[in-house]
């Protein structure tokens, strides 16, 4: 052979390399990389299970203070409900007839006969039962003065607030008839 010669079979810039010396040296890289993967993959879902819990805890605390929200709510409006129903009935109530001596209980309401206040008392006790739940700890006391400001005040449990809530809410509400 001649000097700078190179014959066909040996152009490519690679050294020749049969097809089984490719084969084993293919085989011995998977072999290599064959668990960086699936460790890459464990990772990933650990990460997003790791967000996934966090936004669940999210969604946690959100809806316990929605349900709070909501109790106070409904509270107010019980509120206003009686104050509406004693403008409709002002001079029984600024007579004195819808001022309770000790709170409502919701869980024990008084008989509705008698008189449109007692009946509206009930009706205002039997409302505060339904949205605030029906327990001891869910009480309305109502306390009017003769020049007709009333003073509506709403106790409930709110053991639903979550984090920095208090079991114990209380609703005051002031008002001229």
């Amino acid at each position: 052979m001649r000097r700078g010669y190179i014959p066909s079979h040996e152009t490519c810039a690679f050294p020749a390399i049969s097809a089984r010396s490719r084969s084993r040296r293919w085989r011995r890289g998977i072999r290599q990389q064959s668990g960086v993967g699936l460790i890459e993959v464990l990772v990933a879902v650990l990460v997003l299970s790791i967000g996934f819990l966090g936004i669940a805890a999210l969604q946690v605390m959100s809806m316990s203070t929605n349900n709070s929200a909501m109790a106070r709510s409904m509270a107010t409006v019980a509120s206003y409900s009686i104050l509406d129903a004693m403008r409709a009935d002002i001079v029984n109530a600024k007579g004195g007839a819808y001022n309770t001596a000790s709170p409502l209980k919701a869980s024990a309401c008084p008989s509705a006969g008698g008189s449109l206040a007692k009946y509206q008392l009930n009706q205002w006790c039997t409302q505060l039962g339904q949205s605030l739940g029906p327990v001891a700890t869910t009480t309305g006391q109502i306390n009017c003065s003769a020049t007709g400001e009333c003073t509506v005040t709403i106790s409930f449990d709110d053991s639903r607030a979550g984090v920095g809530g208090t079991s114990n809410q209380q609703v005051i509400t002031k008002a001229m008839l």
